[in-house]
């Protein structure tokens, strides 16, 4: 197979209206795209860049490049080619067309990772939905038997219904059955959510970009060990596991999946299910890969996703930005590094870790405690020690952090959200803990 990026030239107009964005490499963009094929163990027979001053609606490339590019087809022996952008039903057909092969463009490439990856059921669901979407639109009569009539009654069809009409109709009802099945997936959810509140353990959630390193800072903050591997979109089902903190007190951390530049907006829909722990969350880490040369342009296509999902990555307390892979420099970089995160503004810092060796990860756990503090009220009480009905909802609905046996009363230091501050006060004659 080979890859090819068809991106557009920079004109002297645009180069001044981004001039404050950060505009992707060419190449890393190329290199990206081949290691989603990679992803999927697609053997890459050669890779192009294929410079284009349009886009054309017939076949997105210029006749001229669509002629080179069938001769180095011809001369490798092609059975695939990955296009680097988002082709329309007709640009796909077209093209594989002029080619004699097919033709996958970047979106195509995802969902075929995806399929892949999802191990759950859950994941297998929103990963099928997100292809159906997506499959629903490339329904072009491109092959014979979509031209073709059928008759019959009921189920079969009605008289004169077109096989494409009949396979829109399958995909539809396919697209229902699993949209259904993820109301009760989003559902159960909501209860896990409930249970978690109960028990009141507040939820870090990391979000990046694909092999930023979530999945390796995961499993160092939790001692787990979720898989990770320096591969496109490694882990895609979403984990939580509990996060100590400093102090002993209690998280759930989560980790989610990775987001790319122009995630296709079928997966960002089917896998808001999965996003929405992200929602929740108390805190948001956002891993960054700083050892990347497109480090920037990364980081806004990660707050591009945010923004779809309706969180402002601006929001400043909610977020922590996490640069992580800071072992890849040496200590005249990495003394660089941290005079740029010191010159942040105080609601927005950034933090430098290494995943890999741990470097940095203390520091991180305290911000995160003092952030998870911040909304929190310490009381001290006092409460018979026969009052089980008491004890046991202090332990439901707050973080008990210090809890003393004497003359027949427990002597308590408790955490509580703002919300129940004033039941405590009042049910238990609690009063703010002085340190």
């Amino acid at each position: 197979m080979i890859v090819i990026g068809p991106y557009l030239r920079m004109r002297r107009g645009d180069a001044d209206a981004h001039a404050n964005e950060a505009v992707r490499d060419s190449d890393a963009r190329l290199e990206e795209a081949a290691g989603l094929a990679r992803a999927i163990d697609l053997v890459i027979a050669d890779t192009l860049i294929a410079p284009i001053g349009q886009i054309r609606p017939a076949t997105y490339l210029g006749k001229g490049k669509v002629e080179e590019i069938t001769g180095l087809i011809a001369g490798h022996d092609i059975e695939l080619v990955v296009m680097d952008c988002a082709l329309s039903p007709i640009q796909q057909r077209n093209l594989e067309k002029a080619w004699n092969t097919k033709v996958l463009d970047r979106t195509g490439l995802i969902l075929e990772i995806f399929g892949r990856r999802a191990k759950t059921k859950e994941g297998a669901l929103q990963v099928e939905l997100a292809h159906l979407n997506y499959q629903r639109s490339r329904l072009v009569r491109s092959w014979t038997h979509l031209e073709r009539q059928r008759g019959g009654f009921g189920f079969m069809g009605g008289p004169g219904e077109t096989q494409i009409e009949a396979d829109r109709r399958l995909i539809g009802d396919r697209i229902a059955r699993l949209e259904n099945e993820l109301k009760k997936v989003q559902a159960t959810r909501r209860l896990h959510r409930a249970g978690r509140q109960r028990v009141p353990y507040r939820v870090v959630a990391l979000v990046g970009y694909t092999n930023a390193g979530k999945s390796t800072l995961f499993n160092r903050l939790t001692r787990a060990d979720v898989q990770a591997a320096d591969m496109l979109f490694a882990t895609l089902d979403p984990t939580l596991r509990a996060l100590s903190l400093p102090h002993g007190g209690k998280a759930m951390l989560s980790d989610t999946v990775g987001f790319i530049s122009n995630l296709p907006t079928q997966l960002v829909a089917a896998f808001r299910a999965t996003l929405e722990e992200v929602l929740e969350a108390d805190i948001i880490l956002h891993v960054r890969d700083i050892s990347h040369e497109d480090a920037e342009a990364q980081e806004r296509d990660v707050d591009a996703v945010l923004r779809q999902l309706g969180i402002d990555p601006d929001a400043g307390a909610r977020i922590l930005e996490v640069w992580n892979k800071i072992d890849r420099f040496d200590p005249e970089e990495r003394a660089n590094l941290r005079n740029i995160a010191s010159r942040r503004p105080p609601e927005r810092p950034c933090f430098l870790v290494s995943a890999e060796t741990g470097e940095g990860i203390d520091a991180l756990l305290t911000a995160i405690e003092d952030r998870l503090a911040a909304t929190r009220t310490t009381l001290d009480l006092s409460i018979d020690a026969s009052d089980g009905a008491g004890i046991s909802w202090l332990h439901r609905n707050a973080e008990v952090l210090n809890k003393v046996l004497h003359d027949g009363r427990f002597d308590m230091t408790v955490r509580v959200d703002e919300t129940k501050r004033d039941i405590v006060v009042s049910r238990f004659d609690a009063v703010p803990h002085v340190a």
